[in-house]
């Protein structure tokens, strides 16, 4: 019965998300927690997992979300369920696309799904953020503490790491890989109680 839940409600992903891999990661997380397959913490590792492993985050972390859950044979069915649906629409309508590429409709159906991805993707932000950056309580928040004293809620070494890992990223123009691997190198010293 897991395996037949699995592979819909990746399904369900997989023909819902629009924008890629890091729009999809909200609704991940809402499936993941509804279903309580594993923490918010444990998601926001695979997370980590699945963009430093080669191949689409969102399948990576299917694949790793339906493993922890089911086994191999449910890693398999995630990344078949949440893979299947783009398969499908893609070869049903590219052609459609490719001969309509300046019809009206189109255009106005892409100028929406623009900012909704971008949404999707401030939103994944968000979720990583709040699980990795921030030390907000679970339960009732109690926003002014929160505004009084804001460093109190923030993990001064994961933001460095983040802020510094943006910068390299952005202003250094060092490559994802390069400043995945410096990153992951100053948190295991940053966390392995170095400094």
């Amino acid at each position: 019965m897991i395996l037949v839940k699995l592979f819909f409600v990746f399904a369900k992903i997989g023909l819902f998300s629009f924008g890629g891999g890091y729009a999809m990661i909200p609704l991940i997380q809402k499936e993941i927690e509804r279903n309580g397959w594993m923490s918010a913490a444990e998601f926001i590792n695979i997370i980590a997992i699945a963009e430093m492993t080669p191949g689409p985050i969102a399948v990576n972390s299917a694949t790793f979300v339906g493993y922890k859950t089911a086994g191999i044979i449910g890693g398999i069915i995630a990344t078949i369920g949440v893979a299947l649906p783009s398969m499908v629409l893609i070869l049903l309508v590219a052609e459609l696309i490719l001969k309509n590429n300046e019809h009206p409709l189109k255009v106005s159906v892409f100028s929406v799904l623009r900012p909704i991805v971008t949404a999707l993707i401030l939103a994944a932000a968000f979720v990583v953020a709040k699980t990795s950056i921030l030390t907000i309580p679970a339960g009732n928040i109690d926003l002014s503490a929160i505004i009084q004293i804001p460093l109190r809620f923030i993990d001064l070494k994961s933001a460095a790491i983040a802020g510094l890992s943006v910068i390299a990223v952005t202003v250094l123009k060092l490559h994802p890989i390069l400043t995945i691997v410096l990153a992951g190198g100053l948190g295991i010293v940053g966390f392995g109680g170095f400094f």
